[in-house]
């Protein structure tokens, strides 16, 4: 689980480790802006790298619909993060998934 800690996220994880969650927790600082955060995600969009199983209205819409400037997009934010950790973080040792 990721949890971005610059707006309360230490929190976030000091209640899901009180309530017994047993998930790894990985804490993130956000330390630039959307825009740029999301620029590389978009690039493996781009590449036809990233593909969306099932119905994802509200992401989708946010992901369609979002220019800088506007209010936070918290699920197109998450996204950015998950995707970032799974497919970007040059620190893993192994593919984190599967190409096809």
């Amino acid at each position: 689980m990721i949890v971005e800690v610059n707006q309360g996220g230490d929190m976030v994880s000091s209640v899901l480790r009180a309530t017994g969650v047993r998930l790894p927790i990985q804490t993130v600082r956000a330390a630039r802006g959307k825009y740029t955060r999301a620029e590389p995600i978009a690039a493996l969009y781009e590449q036809g790298k990233v593909v969306h199983v099932g119905v994802h209205s509200a992401l989708e819409d946010q992901l369609c619909t979002w220019t800088p400037g506007d209010s936070s997009p918290d699920r197109l934010d998450a996204l950015c993060w998950a995707a970032w950790a799974l497919m970007l973080d040059g620190q893993s040792q192994r593919p984190r998934v599967r190409e096809y």
